[in-house]
């Protein structure tokens, strides 16, 4: 059978014709529709307490006018504490830190989803083929025949209302999240880092003070013993003494299993196991710098923080749902098109000259008129959702301010403290000389030199403590306005380019490789 050939004025060819004249409206209508979209625009939900517009924290003070500059990303923040050793486990971290590996994978699988959302502007065409060799039996014949068939076909629905393009905006503002997610979870690792370097440092300089301190009280008991043999001093004194340097031996003990634990913490957060990671104690080089507060105005807050900025991408991806929920009340278009032919033979010829050819062209409207209510509890869900996460957003503003303000006043009040707590070795130091050279001379009792020594050892120990205290507000504080990062480093291109049919959300890079 020969392929029909459709000609002006024959009855298919009419068909044919009047097939194409009523899908190109369809088609028309379908461009014209496609730029609608269901769901309302989103807009950014108002920081609660006009949080956008503040000028001031309330602990800010004229104390921060002569702080240097806030970090950027452009110097590490934490350079700033001037530590090459530091400056080198941090890029260890970044290059091998399993939190990170997790975060930048998560952000792929956004991008992923972003593509795969972008997808659906496109037409699904599918093909198939198929070839057999069979023998039949008739009236005692055998005869042995080929077969073979292939068919096209595509199907596209046009987007009327919106629903692809506000699932494409959602997964576009869920890869901006997640960017967000990945830029807190590099600036979370980098403090831990910084923390729990600055504390080893803090720990060091411990372990070296009661190493300084067994040693005198090792001294003071030999005093003592001496003493108690010439008849100077009484049993209660010597036993005084010991009983002070085993306490002072156990508290030493302690200070050994904190540093232990904080270098199997720093460990972990390079990438390594405890066994494979040491850092050598140093209580001699001097410890590093303490930078001043960043400057910078609490609405800047808003764009500097990631979380604060994912929380928002959030809200604005829950507003997108609520277009695709309303979207489902409306009907489905579908254009289709299929072709197809079969017959005998497995030739290229046989294909050619196949006896049964088949296409067509459809248009299917379908939509839904009863369903119990499910497109009202979607649609109700998706604004549950959007009010929940703009619920979240606010309270993460809020809970950033408020760690920014707890840190501003730490690092203001813990500097103070040890001032103070200098001031006050110093004095106990100084009365610790003088008591011994009294009970050396007979004019005070051990007890005396025992209540100097202890006092010394206090305010010492307090020093080093409120400094390293010192140290953790001042990372928080870093981390607390972003460290450097800004909303602006979001990928700007996270939502799908219908034009030009690409997803621009560049992938996952660490900026601070270059800058180890």
């Amino acid at each position: 059978m020969r392929n029909p050939k459709f000609t002006p004025g024959t009855g298919s060819g009419k068909q044919a014709v009047s097939l194409r004249a009523a899908l190109w409206p369809c088609v028309a209508l379908a461009g014209c529709l496609a730029g609608c979209a269901a769901g309302p625009d989103y807009v950014r939900p108002p920081a609660p307490d006009q949080a956008d517009s503040q000028t001031a924290f309330k602990e800010d003070g004229p104390w921060r006018q002569a702080m240097p500059a806030a970090p950027d990303d452009a110097q590490p923040w934490w350079h700033a504490y001037g530590d090459e050793q530091l400056d080198a486990l941090v890029g260890q971290a970044m290059a091998a830190n399993q939190t990170l590996a997790q975060a930048q994978a998560q952000y792929r699988a956004a991008q992923a989803l972003v593509r795969g959302a972008q997808a659906a502007y496109s037409p699904v065409v599918q093909a198939g083929a198929s070839a057999q060799r069979a023998r039949a039996y008739s009236s005692g014949k055998s005869s042995l025949g080929d077969a073979h068939a292939w068919s096209l076909s595509a199907s596209w629905e046009p987007d009327f209302w919106g629903s692809v393009s506000r699932s494409v905006e959602a997964a576009g503002d869920t890869a901006q999240a997640t960017a967000a997610d990945l830029a807190a979870a590099r600036l979370a690792v980098q403090a831990s880092v910084v923390n729990d370097y600055l504390q080893l440092r803090i720990t060091d300089r411990q372990k070296a003070l009661y190493a300084r301190t067994i040693e005198a009280y090792r001294k003071s008991l030999d005093l003592t013993q001496a003493q108690f043999r010439a008849g100077v001093a009484t049993h209660a004194d010597v036993s005084l003494a010991e009983s002070t340097l085993a306490a002072t031996q156990a508290q030493a003990i302690d200070v050994n299993l904190t540093r232990r634990q904080t270098e199997h913490a720093l460990a972990i957060l390079l990438g390594r196991t405890p066994a494979g990671f040491s850092l050598a104690p140093d209580d001699a080089s001097a410890l590093p710098a303490l930078p001043g507060a960043p400057i910078g105005l609490p609405s800047q807050l808003l764009e500097r923080r990631p979380d604060i900025a994912g929380a928002e991408r959030r809200v604005a991806a829950a507003n997108a749902q609520i277009g695709v929920a309303q979207a489902a009340f409306y009907p489905h278009f579908t254009l289709s098109a299929s072709g197809g032919n079969g017959g005998p033979g497995l030739a290229l010829a046989s294909w050619a000259a196949a006896p049964t050819k088949a296409w067509a062209l459809g248009l299917a409207l379908a939509g839904t008129i009863f369903d119990g209510g499910a497109r009202d509890a979607d649609l109700e869900h998706a604004r549950a959702d959007f009010d929940a996460a703009a619920a979240t957003y606010r309270q993460t503003v809020l809970d950033g301010f408020q760690e920014v303000e707890d840190n501003l006043a730490a690092v203001r009040e813990l500097r103070q403290e040890f001032d103070a707590n200098l001031r006050a070795t110093q004095s106990a130091r100084a009365a610790e000389r003088i008591t011994l050279s009294q009970y050396r001379a007979g004019t005070v009792t051990y007890m005396n030199v025992i209540t100097a020594q202890a006092l010394a050892l206090t305010n010492e120990r307090s020093a080093l403590q409120a400094q390293g205290r010192a140290y953790a507000a001042s990372v928080a504080l870093i981390k607390a306005v972003g460290g450097g990062w800004s909303a602006a480093q979001l990928p700007q291109g996270a939502q799908a380019d219908r034009s030009a049919g690409e997803v621009a959300v560049s992938d996952s890079k660490d900026e601070h490789h270059e800058q180890q």
